[in-house]
C-alpha cells in the first residue's frame, strides 16, 4: 500500500493514546464501578492485560507486513473473497461504533447540560465536524489530536487536584466486598470498551514513516501509550471511589459528577461544565478515528483511486444509525455493558488473532525451509 501521508512513531502512539482515553475517562468509572465496586481498578488491570496482548498482535503483523493494512494483509494471506467476508462484521462493528460515540455524547448533552435541545441537533453538527475532519487526513487529525488531548489531560488533573478535600480513601475497602465475580464481569466490560478497540490500530499502523530506526520506535511509544492510558484510567476510578463511596456506581458520569461537588475556598465552583467539554472533545477524537478506519477499510476493501469519496456519505449514514440505533437510554446502556464486548470479540480480537496465528505459521515455515539440508552440489 502505498500511502500519501505519514505520520512519525510519537505522532502515531499519540493518536492512539488519544483514541483509546478520548471519551472512556469520562464514560468509564460509574458503569465500571456500578459492576465491579471497590474491585474496578483490578478489573482494568485484568481487561489491560488483553489489550496488551491485541496491541502486540497488530505490532507483530506490522511488522511482517510493512506499509500494508489490515485489509491488504489479509488479502495476502487468505485471498479477497475471504477477506471481504471477514470484513462484514469488521465494517459494520465501525458503523454501529462510530454512531455510538456520537450518541453517547448527545446524549450527555441532552440528559445533563442543555436538555430541552433535539438529540439530532448535536448528532448532525458533531457528524459534519468529523466528516471534515477525515477529509483534512491523519496528518492534520494527529497535530489537532494532540492538542486536544493534552487540553483534555490538564483538565481531568485539575478536577482530581481540586478534589483532594472530598477524598476518603477508606471508601475503597473492602476492595472486593462481593468476590470475584463482580470483577471478572468489570473485566468484560472493559476488555470491550476501550482495550478490545485498540485492533482499529491494525489499519493506521501503514501511515508510520518507513525508517529502518521505527522499527523499535513505534513499538515502544505504542505500549508507553497503553500503560499511560491504563494508568489514567485507573487513577480516574480511583478518585471517583475516594469521594463517592458507594453511590460511585448509582451515576454514569461520575467524573462530571465529582466535579460538581468541588467548592475551593468559594472561589473555584460548579466547573462540571470542563468535563462536559472534554468528554465532547474526547467523543470527537474517538469517532473521527473510527470513521477514518471505516472509510479507509472500504476503499482498500474495493480498491478505489479517491480514498475521500465515501467520507461524507458514511457521516451521513452514520447519522442516521445515531437516531435510530436505540429505543431508550437503558437499552443503549446495555448494549454498551454486555453486547459490545462481544461483538469487539466476534468482529476484531478474533480474526486479528487468526491472522497472527497464520502469520506465524508462515514465518516459522519459511525459516525451516531455508533451515533445512541442502542438495549436494554436482562436481
Amino acid at each position: 500500500m502505498n500511502v500519501k501521508e505519514t505520520v512519525s512513531p510519537v505522532q502515531m502512539s499519540t493518536l492512539f493514546f488519544s483514541f483509546m482515553t478520548g471519551s472512556a475517562i469520562i464514560n468509564i468509572p460509574g458503569p465500571l464501578i456500578g459492576v465491579a465496586k471497590n474491585g474496578a481498578w483490578l478489573s482494568l488491570l485484568i481487561s489491560c492485560s488483553f489489550g496488551f496482548l491485541i496491541l502486540a498482535c497488530i505490532l507483530y503483523l506490522h511488522e511482517k507486513y510493512p506499509g500494508d493494512t489490515y485489509i491488504d494483509y489479509a488479502k495476502k494471506m487468505l485471498g479477497p473473497w475471504l477477506t471481504a467476508l471477514l470484513s462484514v462484521p469488521f465494517i459494520l462493528y465501525m458503523c454501529q461504533m462510530a454512531s455510538g460515540i456520537v450518541l453517547d455524547a448527545g446524549l450527555f448533552l441532552s440528559t445533563t447540560m442543555m436538555k430541552k435541545t433535539p438529540i439530532i441537533v448535536f448528532n448532525a453538527f458533531t457528524f459534519t465536524l468529523i466528516a471534515f475532519t477525515v477529509r483534512a487526513g491523519i496528518e492534520v487529525m494527529v497535530r489537532m489530536f494532540t492538542n486536544l488531548i493534552l487540553i483534555m489531560l490538564f483538565f481531568v488533573f485539575i478536577v482530581m487536584l481540586l478534589s483532594i478535600p472530598n477524598y476518603h480513601p477508606d471508601y475503597i475497602m473492602p476492595i472486593m466486598p462481593e468476590g470475584i465475580k463482580p470483577v471478572l464481569h468489570g473485566a468484560y466490560f472493559s476488555f470491550g470498551f476501550p482495550y478490545a478497540e485498540a485492533f482499529l490500530f491494525a489499519m493506521l499502523l501503514a501511515f508510520v514513516k518507513k525508517n529502518p530506526d521505527n522499527k523499535n520506535s513505534v513499538n515502544r511509544w505504542m505500549f508507553i501509550a497503553l500503560l499511560l492510558n491504563t494508568l489514567l484510567l485507573i487513577s480516574s476510578v480511583i478518585c471517583v471511589i475516594f469521594v463517592a463511596g458507594p453511590v460511585a456506581g448509582d451515576v454514569k458520569y461520575s467524573l462530571y459528577m465529582v466535579a460538581r461537588l468541588i467548592d475551593f475556598q468559594d472561589i473555584i465552583q460548579r466547573i462540571e461544565s470542563i468535563i462536559g467539554m472534554t468528554l465532547i472533545a474526547g467523543s470527537y477524537m474517538k469517532a473521527t478515528v473510527a470513521l477514518f478506519v471505516l472509510n479507509l477499510t472500504l476503499t482498500r476493501l474495493f480498491g478505489l483511486q479517491d480514498d475521500r469519496l465515501l467520507i461524507f456519505p458514511l457521516a451521513l449514514i452514520n447519522l442516521f444509525l445515531s437516531v435510530v440505533m436505540y429505543d431508550s437510554e437503558i437499552q443503549w446502556y446495555e448494549i454498551v455493558s454486555n453486547i459490545w464486548p462481544l461483538w469487539n470479540v466476534v468482529a476484531g480480537f478474533v480474526p486479528l488473532l487468526l491472522l497472527t496465528l497464520i502469520a506465524c505459521i508462515k514465518n516459522s515455515s519459511k525459516k525451516s525451509g531455508s533451515n533445512g539440508p541442502k542438495a549436494p552440489s554436482e562436481g
